[in-house]
């Protein structure tokens, strides 16, 4: 193996460096501007395109289709990332390249492949399964490294320990199918530090189980001879304020309507003229009338809710895949995708794990509610970090060729 490249979820550099922690497992962290947003698809994309989102096309977790009418969150498809990878020339060269547990990456051009896609049953339920080429691998990794625990990948009961799930799942897949490439995609840090902030007692125990990982990491390319490079992809920042709720302001506004069924307040994307796509601290609001713009940024505007409220222009996230308008919450507070503000309004599914159905982002997600039986969420006060603005990211690297003072700097000198 000549590379190993680990994208770490939430490794921020403001706070390793308030940690005194900025050497770990022997690597000398430093800092980097994140992309914008910085989210997790958005970030993922960038490195592997070396290109910002007006190019590669991820501008968010999710995107509207303006022909369907519908939204959609963490879809898979490759394709959805678009432009050259940056590792093409190497690929054409005839070396291998595996790509583990990153977004987007379900038909991607690449020689092995790891991704979570359970199978969900007719009748209820799922069968957990992670996508793998070869597909043979599926079967091979539940024997040997038990049923990957999605619970603990996302939902109420993740955890920072579903890591050693994940790197188990790695280390099996690539000593069946060596790589001289390979791109990981680490999950530890981001659960404990959307719950309850960036400092404190969990975020701090989820940095030492992320340590230990390192070592691992370390250890293994120090084994396989590869050089070395992690990075992180946002940073946490804590939440002092509450949410925004731009949905609720276009429905209260008449731009947001709903279909009224049993008492719930389901949305109708068809009839409406704009909708808000909430992704942590950004928004990108999709409207249908050219001339309802202008109104729109003036009522956000008005609203003194948001840091920024932009139309979509030539800027490093206008791709035909944004909205007509971005909004950006003011520091310490994020987008919350809700349009009702009476709890009995709220569809079924909201307090269920449903990231693909969800027209946006719920980190209400992470928390149980406090009835019986059980469901998620909905006191979206609960959140204490949150991410999406530009940020500074921690980056280390044995490789001295990758430097850098961007994300995407860093991915353009990765095979130079």
């Amino acid at each position: 193996m000549k590379h190993l490249v680990v994208m770490a979820a939430g490794l921020g550099y403001e706070g390793l460096e308030r940690r005194k922690l900025l050497r770990m497992g022997g690597l000398e962290f430093r800092p980097a501007a994140s992309v914008f947003p910085a989210v997790t698809c958005v970030a993922q994309a960038s490195f592997r395109t070396a290109a910002d989102p007006c190019e590669h096309g991820m501008t968010s977790n999710g995107f509207y289709s303006r022909a369907l009418r519908k939204p959609a969150f963490w879809e898979q498809s490759a394709a959805l990332v678009e432009g050259p990878r940056i590792w093409d020339r190497v690929r054409a060269a005839g070396e291998t390249v595996g790509l583990y547990f990153w977004q987007q990456s379900l038909g991607e051009r690449v020689d092995s492949l790891i991704s979570p896609a359970p199978i969900h049953k007719h009748g209820g339920g799922m069968i957990m399964r992670n996508y793998t080429q070869p597909p043979v691998m599926g079967d091979a990794l539940d024997k040997a490294c038990g049923t990957f625990p999605l619970h603990r990948y996302w939902g109420p009961l993740a955890s920072p320990k579903v890591g050693d799930a994940v790197l188990d799942n790695f280390y099996t897949m690539v000593e069946a199918y060596p790589v001289d490439h390979a791109f990981l995609y680490l999950p530890t840090l981001d659960y404990e530090a959307q719950r309850f902030g960036p400092t404190g007692h969990a975020p701090d125990k989820a940095l030492a189980v992320f340590t230990k990982q390192l070592e691992s990491l370390v250890a293994f390319a120090v084994k396989q001879g590869a050089a070395l490079t992690v990075c992180g992809d946002y940073e946490i920042a804590a939440v002092d304020r509450p949410p925004v709720h731009p949905n609720a302001t276009l429905r209260q506004a008449g731009y947001f309507n709903v279909r009224p069924i049993s008492g719930h307040a389901y949305p109708d994307f068809h009839s409406s003229r704009a909708f808000a796509l909430c992704d942590h601290e950004i928004a990108h609001v999709y409207v249908r009338d050219p001339g309802d713009v202008e109104p729109l940024v003036q009522l956000f505007e008005s609203s003194g809710d948001y840091a920024r409220v932009a139309r979509r222009t030539v800027q490093d996230w206008a791709h035909a895949s944004a909205g007509e308008i971005l909004l950006v919450a003011k520091k310490g507070s994020w987008c919350a995708y809700p349009w009702w503000t009476a709890r009995r309004e709220a569809p079924d599914w909201a307090t269920h794990v449903d990231i693909h159905n969800k027209p946006g982002y719920d980190p209400c997600e992470l928390f149980f509610d406090r009835s019986f039986p059980p469901k998620t969420c909905q006191d979206d006060t609960r959140i204490k970090g949150t991410h999406g603005r530009l940020s500074t990211i921690a980056w280390a690297s044995t490789d001295p060729q990758v430097a850098g003072e961007t994300m995407v700097e860093l991915a353009k000198t990765l095979f130079v």
